[in-house]
């Protein structure tokens, strides 16, 4: 039989980790023959737009520079299928190109949203008896998918934001005058990736001296007495918050995206402005914005190898005759780190979010517990070693020709 591939959603130092997983473990199977690649995500297979991937990745050295290359190579969508029971059309163009490639497993790399796309084509497959596999493979750096421990491309995403995190607190200390700088973090309505800045507590480091995540009450007035409290004991302090916590209406555009979610950011802005009316003093905000999603330059290796492994996981899965499935990490120990790979039912982790427990909060809702270092430090460990060329970090590319 043919594969297909695709991968969805917001790009990862880690997604095509996941894309050389399929391909790497279908080579090795006698079973399958042509690994295509969808373009742009499910809008490829409802195109037709796919590609062989033998053609484009023709080597040890291909794979490896391709796990090191952030960013979906395939490209990438944000589309949502309809309800079939509602509109047929766009499933039927789907089956055409199925049945045209001979493509016998479909797998899907992405988040929350891709996942609903996994669990309604395998449900139209099942109804009308073709015989297609459909796996989700997952990945965002929000961290927030529900059954599994953790998700590709949260790792590479939490280690840019702790190191770069480091790197303001050094800049921020130099100078004598009181300061407040605001970090703004990626990670919609769950706090995982803010919450991973707090890292660098376990490294002694006393900063961020706060931090704010949407699974907890934020007050603008509590936030200034806790600003307030902290300049008293540092020089410079140091905000963490999430792009997620929930501000007055208008700081964020109101606009949403193809599934109904609102395009968040602007409150690292809002809190800005807010110190500087308050409290009057040097004050900056900073917002990471898409750097915290594609800088392979910082990434993990812990995450690069899982989201190779879980991919090559999901083949096994839908040669075993599985359908309908998304793979999931499932921690052992946290020392030493452990991990095993299983299946879990889409219905379980498609449009559902997992937050933040509450026990990684501290009892003032405003920084990160200590309990929550066990769960954070295996995520971010390790480092390629990276193909560099002139100075600059290789990466794998396909010819836009192709790719239009």
């Amino acid at each position: 039989m043919n594969i297909a591939v695709a991968q969805s959603g917001g790009p990862t130092c880690a997604i095509n980790a996941s894309l050389v997983g399929v391909f790497r473990e279908s080579l090795k199977e006698p079973t399958i023959d042509a690994i295509f690649g969808s373009v742009n995500g499910v809008e490829g297979i409802i195109r037709d737009h796919l590609i062989d991937l033998k053609t484009m990745i023709c080597s040890n050295d291909d794979m490896e520079l391709l796990r090191q290359t952030p960013s979906t190579v395939l490209g990438s969508c944000r589309y949502k299928l309809p309800d079939w029971h509602e509109d047929e059309s766009v499933y039927q163009q789907i089956v055409s190109c199925l049945k045209r490639r001979k493509i016998g497993a479909f797998f899907y790399i992405g988040g929350n949203d891709s996942m609903d796309t996994v669990q309604k084509l395998s449900a139209y497959f099942e109804e009308i008896g073709l015989d297609v596999k459909v796996i989700g493979i997952p990945k965002t750096i929000d961290n927030d998918l529900c059954i599994t421990d953790h998700t590709p491309g949260f790792g590479s995403a939490a280690k840019y934001v702790a190191t770069t995190m480091q790197e303001i607190i050094r800049d921020s200390s130099v100078y004598s005058i009181p300061s407040v700088t605001i970090v703004e973090v990626m990670g919609r309505h769950a706090g995982w990736l803010t919450a991973s800045s707090a890292v660098l507590h376990a490294f002694g480091e006393p900063a961020p001296h706060l931090v704010y995540v949407p699974e907890a009450h934020f007050s603008a007035e509590r936030f200034l007495q806790d600003v307030e409290q902290e300049m008293a004991k540092h020089k410079a302090v140091i905000v963490a918050v999430s792009e997620g916590v929930e501000v007055p209406d208008g700081v964020q555009s109101g606009m949403v995206d193809n599934f109904g979610h609102k395009y968040l950011s602007g409150i690292g802005k809002y809190l800005e402005q807010l110190v500087r009316e308050k409290i009057g003093c040097k004050v900056r905000s900073i917002e990471l914005n898409v750097m915290q999603r594609c800088s392979s330059h910082l990434c993990s290796k812990t995450d690069i190898d899982e989201a190779e492994q879980i991919a090559a996981a999901g083949v096994q899965c839908a040669l075993r005759g599985e359908t309908g499935r998304v793979m999931v990490f499932r921690r052992i120990h946290d020392m030493p780190y452990t991990v095993v790979t299983e299946p879990a039912d889409a219905s379980q982790i498609a449009n559902r979010e997992k937050f933040l427990p509450r026990e990684f909060l501290t009892p003032a809702g405003n920084n990160i517990s200590d309990a929550a270092m066990a769960y954070f430090l295996p995520l971010i460990q390790g480092e390629l070693n990276l193909v560099m060329r002139s100075g600059i970090p290789a990466h794998f590319t396909i010819k836009e020709s192709v790719l239009k």
